[in-house]
């Protein structure tokens, strides 16, 4: 807390250079996409969109009032996730995106299968959460190995979604591939719907746990979760070094009463080089002032998770500058 006080003055100091003018100025829109709604992104940017906020006309932050930038209205829309939410704020369609690293970097990059095509506009805000890799089974079945899901109905998440990109590059290490396997193209809402009724052997998903969908697939039908083995995760790294070693810890959903390991990849907030550096200062500012602290303490369970201290963790090997808006505040904040 001690940190946020600190960063709030710099909040504060943006603030009162703009309040004055806060009642006159046009309101400014900032789109957001996250991802589907039975997913994390959702809920988070929702939390990030009223942080940043504070409409012309808004009651002022010091009575009581919002404390985000004043005259932005940030809006939070459902996408199908990083690879779109990328490629929306490289051509403009979105002012930000929330988006996994390992996708962040092979577009910014034009890396993998996004070769020869670089989205260099995409310039990164903070690091916010770990996302981590479900394998999600139907109850009572178990597999011993990627491997083991070839011939199988599986989930690989949506077109346009990271896990998507992610998933076939694993899955291909172990001979899956969408030749040998009746793959779905589903997001997670439609694939626990489908494990569920039987339409799916599994399904994959990286999220920051709880994911609302698998909340209730536990809860009604039941599910397992597959714990990779320690070489496995080793070998995921291998191919895919931002995926690292995680685990899902036993009792966050019903029924799964075991520690699940997994690999998990940092989600980003991402937003164009084209954009203002004052706005970006401004949106920096109120992310991590006090009162988007409470917003996500008390939102979503991985809110407690996105916190300044980590705000900057893995950018720098990830290659993917920050917009100089974002690093003249964490300069300023005595973070970089």
């Amino acid at each position: 807390m001690t940190l946020f006080r600190t960063l709030t003055g710099v909040a504060l100091a943006t603030g009162m250079l703009t309040a004055g003018i806060s009642q006159a100025q046009e309101p400014t829109f900032f789109r957001i996409g996250t991802g589907s709604a039975g997913g994390t992104y959702f809920p988070i940017g929702g939390t990030i969109a009223n942080g940043i906020s504070s409409p012309p006309g808004a009651r002022p932050c010091e009575e009581g009032g919002q404390c985000g930038v004043p005259g932005l209205i940030a809006i939070a829309q459902s996408t199908t996730a990083s690879v779109f939410n990328n490629t929306a704020v490289q051509n403009g369609e979105l002012e930000a995106g929330m988006a996994a690293a390992d996708v962040t970097r092979s577009m910014y990059l034009g890396e993998g299968k996004f070769d020869g095509k670089p989205h260099e506009k995409l310039r990164i805000v903070a690091n916010l959460f770990p996302e981590d890799l479900h394998l999600v089974l139907p109850k009572g079945s178990s597999i011993e190995n990627l491997g083991d899901l070839e011939g199988k109905r599986v989930g690989i998440a949506q077109a346009g979604s990271g896990t998507q990109v992610a998933v076939l590059q694993m899955l291909e290490a172990w001979g899956v591939t969408r030749d040998n396997m009746d793959e779905a193209e589903l997001n997670n809402s439609q694939s626990a719907e489908r494990l569920a009724d039987g339409q799916l052997d599994a399904y994959f998903y990286a999220a920051g746990w709880p994911v609302a969908a698998m909340v209730q697939l536990s809860s009604t039908k039941g599910m397992e979760l597959h714990s990779f083995t320690d070489e496995d995760l080793a070998k995921i790294n291998e191919i895919i070094p931002a995926y690292i070693p995680s685990s899902i810890p036993s009792g966050v959903y019903e029924g799964v009463d075991y520690d699940v390991k997994t690999s998990a990849v940092s989600a980003l907030l991402v937003v164009s080089s084209d954009l203002d550096e004052e706005l970006v200062y401004g949106i920096t500012s109120a992310l991590w002032n006090d009162n988007t602290r409470k917003l996500l303490d008390n939102g979503h369970a991985k809110g407690k998770q996105i916190t300044p201290d980590t705000a900057l963790d893995g950018i720098e090997a990830l290659g993917v500058p920050l917009h100089s808006g974002a690093q003249r505040f964490y300069e300023e904040a005595g973070l970089l």
